[in-house]
């Protein structure tokens, strides 16, 4: 007998290929413009607070970036943040979308509550979100929240109430997109797996662990790199929540302070591209664990 590798999934892989190019060109069109002049940017000592001529400084940004003990602070932060709030958002996204996996009676008034935070405007659910949080006025809860708040400064240091209110608005807000997501993907699975699954075994721990998640891999991992974009990207909430004043900085705010207040747009930039090689790391390792190369043969 001869083994022959057919040209399914190569063939399926070079459809889908062709299906996306439109797409893709598209997103090279639209993006190729800003990603490069922000390259070309972060090698340049560009400033509207500069005399004279924009001069190539090379990776002189970048070195003074990896010199400053305030860049490796917001890195750190911003990692926490990110890992924190991906991991809150894919907890919570998953366990809603095991919930209304199953039908009972008002499970669409239970999928409206869910999704509403993330189809509200977040402009306008972070008014209120600030109040529960800080009160503006006198509540009944309003000296239980100070007493917390002062609590936690006093333990992390000034602005730790800030920054965590700020990882629970993104989990709030972030966890309905999840679940809608991975509801999609349990809907996607056809009902026989999980029957044949029923009939293995009588654990729900088990049929979860073995039959549900493996199934949901993909949709996970496109729950977890965007969860971790939107962390990373994540400069309007923590904007509109502490107004700028936070002591635990994240890359976004500190990109933002240099170029609007220092007018520093070379280092700007490059403290915003140090993210791309770390997120493209990540994808790459989301894609690795979560769709394997599958190499199939025929006797």
């Amino acid at each position: 007998m001869v083994s022959v590798k057919p040209a399914g999934r190569a063939g399926d892989i070079r459809l889908a290929y062709a299906l996306l190019s439109p797409a893709l060109l598209l997103l090279a069109v639209v993006i190729a413009y800003p990603v490069g002049w922000e390259v070309w940017t972060s090698l340049t000592d560009l400033s509207p607070l500069k005399d004279g001529s924009t001069g190539f400084v090379g990776l002189a940004n970048y070195r003074r970036l990896l010199a400053d003990a305030t860049f490796w602070q917001a890195a750190l932060v911003t990692v926490v943040y990110a890992a924190v709030t991906s991991a809150g958002k894919l907890a919570l996204g998953l366990g809603f979308a095991l919930l209304l996996a199953r039908p009972f009676r008002g499970r669409a008034l239970v999928f409206l509550a869910i999704f509403l935070p993330w189809a509200y405007p977040a402009g306008v659910s972070v008014i209120g979100w600030y109040w529960t949080l800080n009160p503006p006025t006198i509540t009944a809860y309003a000296p239980f929240m100070g007493q917390l708040k002062y609590a936690v400064d006093g333990t992390f240091g000034i602005g730790a109430w800030a920054f965590a209110s700020v990882m629970l608005f993104n989990i709030w807000r972030g966890s309905s997109f999840i679940a809608v997501l991975l509801l999609a993907g349990i809907n996607a699975i056809p009902q026989e797996l999980f029957e044949c699954a029923l009939l293995e075994s009588r654990s729900a721990w088990r049929r979860f662990r073995l039959v549900t998640v493996p199934l949901l891999k993909p949709f996970l991992a496109l729950g977890v790199f965007l969860s971790l974009t939107s962390a990373f990207a994540d400069l309007s909430n923590v904007w509109m929540l502490t107004a700028g004043r936070i002591v635990f900085p994240v890359i976004g705010t500190h990109a933002y302070w240099l170029v609007i207040k220092a007018g520093q747009y070379g280092p700007a930039s490059a403290l915003s591209l140090t993210l791309v090689p770390f997120l493209l790391a990540v994808l790459l390792v989301l894609f690795r664990l979560f769709d394997p190369p599958q190499e199939r043969s025929t006797a």
